[in-house]
């Protein structure tokens, strides 16, 4: 039946126009942005999973710059440590030829030694980065005030993860600062004074509360203490004398513990360092496998529709045309 009044297939070619431009539209959108879902509307599950994924790459990016402060703090500490370790050695040597040496020449030895114990703090004071400093603190500068030095042990935020609740979980490489600093400017105690600063047992090297600073000539070998920043060899005896070489000796072994915390550190957070990396490398495939667009399908896509949008455009013009047929039925 013909009618001037109902054009079905006018309608029904508008309303497949209608879809094709509708396809039309998205197609193009995802060409433009690169991105299968670039809003919640578009497919609101992968837009949550890819926007908190996005989120969390962006704080291991931070976690990544932590790692690399981090680094930084503990090579300035490694470096440092190690060139400690040299001049206690020389130290070492110095104490060895003191021994049976006469007092003109223990005297121009105690000036290299002196010298060599300056070099020592003026080491250890300069080993800071960033206002932190490991080998030089000060115990009763509360922690967060890096200028005076850190004595409380110190924490690198090494990942940035979540849990099966969605929660988030940071997990930290700490740094035993007790256990690697050489000064302690408010230690009270031999023990607590640092590995270089510390009065030690001249029987066994060990920094002991109990050792007392050996008197020139005078032997006590229950309580006679050294400690490598200050002792001098004028008008010591050659068996005080050896006690000092084996408080150097113990001082360095300390020193090479010390640094091989800081080695182990190291590398513990250049390993970490280079897992965020490909962390973050895979969490972006990962979310790009959610929402990109795959391009060389779109394109193809693209084309297919507007060959349809084409079409469309033609059986609409056909459609409407049929109205104008029924006006040749009037005609005489």
């Amino acid at each position: 039946m013909s009618s001037i009044m109902t054009n079905a297939s006018a309608m029904t070619a508008l309303q497949t126009l209608n879809a094709t431009n509708k396809s039309l539209e998205a197609t193009q959108n995802r060409i433009s942005t690169g991105y299968r879902v670039s809003e919640a509307k578009d497919n609101a599950a992968y837009w949550s999973i890819a926007t908190t994924m996005r989120s969390d790459n962006k704080a291991l990016s931070v976690v990544q710059d932590s790692l690399g402060l981090g680094a930084s703090k503990v090579d300035t500490a490694y470096t440092a440590m190690n060139k400690i370790m040299e001049r206690v050695d020389e130290i070492k040597v110095k104490l060895v030829a003191a021994v049976g040496a006469s007092e003109e020449n223990k005297g121009k030895i105690q000036s290299e030694i002196q010298a060599l114990q300056l070099q020592l703090k003026s080491f250890a004071d300069s080993a800071s980065f960033s206002g932190t400093n490991w080998l030089s603190v000060n115990s009763t500068v509360a922690s967060g005030n890096p200028s005076a030095g850190t004595h409380a042990n110190a924490e690198i935020v090494s990942s940035f993860t979540r849990d099966n609740a969605g929660n988030v979980v940071l997990s930290k490489i700490n740094i035993n600062v007790q256990s690697i600093k050489l000064y302690d400017a408010a230690a009270t105690t031999a023990e607590t004074r640092g590995i270089v600063q510390g009065l030690r047992l001249a029987s066994t090297g060990l920094r002991e509360d109990t050792a007392i600073q050996g008197v020139a000539g005078t032997l006590t070998p229950a309580t006679d203490g050294y400690s490598v920043s200050t002792l001098t060899v004028v008008g010591f005896t050659d068996t005080q004398i050896t006690q000092m070489i084996t408080v150097a000796d113990q001082t360095l072994a300390e020193i090479a513990d010390a640094a091989t915390m800081l080695g182990a550190a190291k590398k513990q957070i250049d390993l970490q360092k280079e897992f965020t990396t490909s962390l973050m490398d895979s969490i972006e495939r990962g979310v790009g496998q959610l929402v990109d667009a795959d391009m060389n399908k779109e394109s193809t896509r693209l084309q297919a529709l507007q060959v349809q949008q084409q079409l469309g455009i033609q059986s609409l013009q056909i459609a409407n045309g049929n109205a104008q047929s029924i006006l040749s039925l009037f005609r005489s």
